[in-house]
C-alpha cells in the first residue's frame, strides 16, 4: 500500500497499521468478487491504490474540521464502496450509509462491512429517487457524496434531498466540467443548494484533472424532488 500511504500523506492523512490492513483486505476482496460480478474495470494493485482508495480519500479536503460528533454521511450510488468505505476506514467515528441499487453490489458492500469489522455502517439497496423520499433518509445527512453517478444537474437531484440544511453535497468529477456546472446552476437552486464551488485536486499521483464539486444546502428541497426513477437523468431540471 505504498502508493496509498504516500498519496494520503499529501492530504495530511497518516494511515495506522490497522487502516493499512483494512485497505489490503479491501483490495483482496474487491479482486476476488470482481471475478464474479462487475464491480470495477480497475483491478491492478497499484491502480486500485490510486484510482479508487486515494481518489476516495480526496473527499477529506471538503470535510469540516473537526468532524461533528454526530456526523452522518451517505454515499449515493456506492458501487464498489467508493468513496464511502475508504472514508469510513480513515474516520471510524462517522455514521455511514451506502446506497446502491444493484443487489449484487449491495451484497458485496455488506460483505466488506462485515469483513472489515466496521460499525455504524448501513447498506441500503434502493434507488436514490425513491430512498430520498423516506423520512429516515430525507435531509438527514451532513454530507452526501457521489462519484461518477451522473451529470451534475441530475446528480444534484439524486443527492441534495439527502442533505440537511447546512450540510453539503460533494461530487467527484474529472476533466473539463465548466459547461456541465453552468448547466447545473438552475437545478441546484431549485433543489435548495447554494453556490457551486469546484476545488481542484492537485497531487502528483493523479495524471488527469480531478476536482471536488461542493454545494452547500441552504434551503429545504421541495417535496416533489427527486422525481420518479430515471427522470432526473432523462430530463434534468
Amino acid at each position: 500500500m505504498e502508493l496509498l500511504i504516500a498519496g494520503a500523506s499529501r492530504l495530511d492523512l497518516e494511515l495506522n497499521p490497522g487502516q493499512i490492513s483494512c485497505f489490503q483486505a479491501y483490495y483482496e476482496e474487491l479482486a476476488d468478487w470482481n471475478s464474479r460480478i462487475n464491480l470495477t474495470a480497475i483491478t491492478d494493485y497499484h491502480d486500485v491504490q490510486v484510482k479508487h482508495f486515494l481518489d476516495s480519500l480526496t473527499v477529506v479536503l471538503a470535510l469540516p474540521k473537526p468532524l461533528p460528533a454526530d456526523f452522518k454521511l451517505i454515499d449515493v450510488g456506492s458501487g464498489g464502496g467508493f468513496p464511502g468505505l475508504p472514508i469510513k476506514i480513515m474516520f471510524s467515528q462517522i455514521e455511514l450509509v451506502l446506497l446502491e441499487s444493484t443487489n449484487k453490489k449491495a451484497d458485496f458492500l455488506r460483505h466488506m462491512v462485515q469483513r472489515l469489522g466496521l460499525e455504524r455502517v448501513k447498506v441500503v439497496t434502493g434507488r436514490a429517487e425513491e430512498t430520498a423520499h423516506l423520512p429516515d433518509y430525507r435531509e438527514q445527512f451532513y454530507m452526501a457524496v457521489a462519484r461518477g453517478l451522473a451529470e451534475m444537474a441530475a446528480l444534484a437531484e439524486l443527492t441534495l434531498p439527502f442533505c440537511r440544511v447546512g450540510g453539503r453535497l460533494i461530487a467527484q468529477k474529472k476533466g473539463d466540467i465548466a459547461a456541465e456546472l453552468s448547466v447545473a446552476v438552475k437545478a441546484v437552486k431549485i433543489l435548495g443548494g447554494g453556490t457551486i464551488e469546484a476545488k481542484s485536486i492537485e497531487i502528483p499521483e493523479f495524471t488527469d484533472s480531478r476536482c471536488l464539486v461542493i454545494v452547500e444546502k441552504v434551503e429545504e428541497t421541495p417535496p416533489q424532488y427527486p422525481r420518479r426513477p430515471g427522470i432526473p437523468a432523462k430530463r434534468p431540471l
